[in-house]
């Protein structure tokens, strides 16, 4: 038989005094503090059981927490560069804009010195092999394009055109091997035919003398002879001037003025004999130079 469950007497005074215990205890911790120490005590014993008790709820909390930080760092990541893309894009398109107007007014300028007449063409086509330097430009039979015509940009000569079509024309460049124009030396005079040699950064400047008054850093410009180009465009710097003894010539090398490979826009020149509006009058093609 159980006894735990006996009740008698003995049962009801063991209540009684565990009651007024309670409340002497109560008593006592509420007027003099008495059960602190068992209170820190006991909060000592039961804070690592605590501490256990929380601890997976913290870090799944901690984690959830990183773990959304992380994504929208690279979220924010993510859209930041593609505004960066998005920006660099513009400034590509209107550095590209600002380039373009740059090269607009300085042809705008290069048409206001010059006497003859001119108009700008554009270039659709290249073709720079070493054995053959042309261009292709978007002016045809209908704008009076002509076989002959010189062509520039806002720096120097080009070359001159040697084919042309219902839209388009040909173009030979300077550095053409077969290509040559009379030019002269703007300092002195001293008179000189520029060949190309299928560079386009060089010429050859022929039939110089060794004793010749010549030097790097001259500017070279047409010298009207030959009827082709007009006389004074600029053509070149002289940048080698290398007398050889034993041979009637020096060898002189110079750099073109004009952006052959770089150029986009051209100016068409004709004089007022060579009126577009009549190019059947223009003078029969010639071989250049």
């Amino acid at each position: 038989m159980n006894l735990s469950f006996r009740q008698g007497p003995y049962t009801l005074v063991k209540l009684l005094l565990l009651v007024l215990l309670s409340l002497g205890l109560l008593v006592a911790d509420h007027r003099f503090r008495a059960m602190e120490p068992v209170r820190a005590a006991l909060g000592t014993i039961v804070a690592p059981i605590q501490y256990v008790v929380t601890l997976p709820g913290q870090l799944f909390g901690l984690t959830s927490e990183t773990f959304k930080s992380h994504t929208t760092l690279l979220e924010e990541n993510q859209a930041l560069r593609e505004k960066q893309l998005r920006q660099e894009a513009r400034l590509q398109r209107l550095w590209t804009l600002e380039q373009e107007n740059a090269r607009l007014r300085s042809l705008l300028d290069a048409s206001r010195q010059v006497e003859e007449q001119v108009r700008v063409a554009e270039i659709v086509g290249v073709d720079l092999d070493p054995f053959r330097q042309k261009v292709v430009i978007n002016r045809g039979e209908p704008d009076a394009t002509f076989v002959g015509q010189p062509v520039i940009d806002a720096r120097g000569v080009i070359g001159q055109v040697v084919h042309v079509g219902p839209f388009a024309s040909e173009v030979m460049l300077i550095s053409d091997p077969s290509h040559s124009v009379p030019v002269r030396v703007a300092r002195n005079g001293l008179r000189s035919v520029a060949f190309g040699n299928g560079k386009t950064d060089q010429l050859d400047l022929r039939f110089i003398p060794n004793s010749a008054d010549i030097r790097a850093g001259d500017i070279i410009v047409t010298s009207g002879l030959g009827g082709r180009f007009p006389p004074d465009y600029p053509v070149a710097v002289v940048t080698r001037f290398e007398p050889r003894p034993g041979r009637p010539f020096a060898a002189v090398s110079a750099s073109p003025l004009a952006e052959l490979n770089h150029v986009q826009e051209v100016l068409l020149v004709w004089r007022d004999r060579e009126s577009p509006a009549a190019p059947e009058t223009a003078a029969p093609a010639e071989p250049p130079g």
